[in-house]
């Protein structure tokens, strides 16, 4: 019995070992938990702990607020700092950098909403015509755009690429540039790219991976195909980031931007109108109105795209875009026969085109008249004038 009870003193003992083995294993999980803590706390730029830090801990483990702060930094971003080329450094770079978003539609929203949930430490969002910052053009620019179906993106002046008035010292003329206002832009395609300039404003602010410096990327939406070509290096001719550069804080201050592409920028700004036509080519939309009230035989022929004239058109009108109207001029010549017909042996046939704002009617107009129809005007200021002047009730897009 004695040495029963010996074999059971010495199995109490051997359990009271284990136990106090264990305890000793969790305090020291538990103390090397919050070295590794206070450790990443460093990295991530935190101040460090005065010596009576020891005290702020409690005996529960718990750690003070500005571990607490660390720790949710971490739980926040460990997915980042899961990937062995971003890690902590890279997230350290992030959370020390400031970036400015120039705009906030459709590009600059998810710029915006991602740069924040990527943990930059000082984000600034500027909307409107009001942007006075100092020395703007010499801020590495991460340049998205999008229009239509197709984007691209690229990064301006950094390690030796080019600015964009080292690519474009002149705007291009109006006629060339697309907006969306006149092109359109599918919805979820300023999403994508407003996305990939938040992994190049990340890139460049961390120095983690290859930014977009002198390489430019193209997407097309449609078949989701991307591609990339070489840009031009910085030109040190260039008026903005040359050797020698004339473009000054005031220059900045006073750039009419509007003036110098001449082209319109704000909602309230209209399209600049083209002046192709003498006055007896060129009727007022009241003026046509008038025409239709008298019932006249007259053709109207409206020259937008066959989409375009989908969305709204004016009765008995004829939809010939533009990019189709010689091809159909043999079909103008019958269908302005026809109404020849009508007009009480009148031989000609008054025709009238209109479009969208007024600029494409008149090219048409110049055509038409150089291919036997005289008697072909304009409808000034297209379908937008038809709106202001006539029919409030007319569908503009």
């Amino acid at each position: 019995m004695e040495g029963g009870g010996d074999g059971d003193g010495g199995r109490s003992r051997a359990e009271a070992i284990m136990r106090e083995l264990e305890r000793l294993r969790a305090e020291r999980e538990e103390l090397d938990g919050r070295i590794r803590l206070l450790e990443s706390q460093l990295r991530l730029g935190a101040a460090p702990l005065p010596p009576s830090a020891a005290a702020e801990v409690e005996p529960t483990g718990s750690p003070s607020s500005s571990s607490s702060a660390a720790a949710d930094m971490i739980s926040r971003y460990r997915r980042h700092l899961l990937l062995p080329q971003f890690g902590l450094e890279g997230q350290r770079k992030l959370s020390q950098s400031s970036i400015l978003v120039v705009g906030a539609g459709g590009l600059g929203s998810p710029v915006a909403m991602y740069l924040a949930a990527c943990g930059v430490g000082c984000l600034g969002i500027v909307d409107g015509d009001r942007v006075e910052l100092d020395n703007l053009h010499r801020q590495p620019l991460i340049s998205g755009s999008a229009v239509g179906l197709e984007g691209q993106l690229t990064v301006y002046h950094h390690n030796g690429s080019p600015c964009y008035r080292c690519l474009y010292p002149n705007p291009p003329s109006s006629p060339t540039s697309q907006s969306c206002s006149d092109n359109g832009i599918l919805g979820i395609l300023p999403g994508v790219i407003g996305c990939l300039q938040a992994l190049e404003a990340i890139k460049v602010a961390t120095a983690v991976g290859k930014p977009l410096c002198g390489r430019m990327l193209h997407f097309d939406a449609l078949s989701s195909h991307t591609r990339i070509v070489k840009i031009s290096r910085s030109s040190p001719t260039c008026k903005v980031c040359g050797e020698n550069p004339v473009f000054t804080k005031e220059d900045f201050v006073n750039f009419d931007y509007e003036s110098f592409t001449q082209s319109p920028m704000s909602k309230n700004s209209t399209t600049r109108s083209l002046n192709l036509l003498p006055e007896n080519a060129r009727v007022s939309c009241r003026d046509y109105k008038k025409v239709l009230d008298s019932g006249r035989p007259h053709l109207l022929v409206d020259v937008r795209p066959s989409h375009h004239f989908q969305i709204a058109s004016m009765a008995h009108s004829i939809n010939v875009p533009l990019s189709l109207l010689e091809e159909k001029l043999p079909l103008l010549r019958d269908s302005a026969r026809e109404v020849s017909s009508r007009r009480d042996g009148r031989q000609h046939c008054p025709v009238y085109v209109i479009c969208r704002r007024g600029n494409d009617s008149q090219v048409a107009v110049q055509i038409l008249r150089e291919n036997g129809f005289l008697y072909a005007s304009d409808v000034a200021g297209g379908f937008e004038s038809w709106a202001k002047e006539v029919d409030p009730s007319f569908l503009l897009y």
